[in-house]
């Protein structure tokens, strides 16, 4: 499971960096319109795998393969 969250977080990162690169280019990647189809289909990725993360994090718990530890109730 610990590899799984890695990987996602590295996907996450990666998404981030390749937006923020198309940001940078600035209008040469953009349409007719304005908009930059590189920087929004790379965020939109990283909604997208931010979502699943969090779906297979419930998943995980509903399934008993992780189980919520931390600081005591009442500490």
């Amino acid at each position: 499971m610990n590899y799984v969250v890695l990987v996602a977080f590295v996907a996450i990162l990666g998404s981030l960096g390749w937006a923020l690169r198309h940001m940078m280019r600035g209008s040469k990647a953009s349409d007719a319109n304005g908009v930059n189809r590189g920087m929004a289909w790379a965020l939109t990725l990283r909604i997208g795998l931010s979502v699943l993360l969090f779906a297979v994090i419930l998943f995980s718990y509903w399934m008993g393969w992780i189980q919520p530890t931390g600081i005591a109730a009442g500490r």
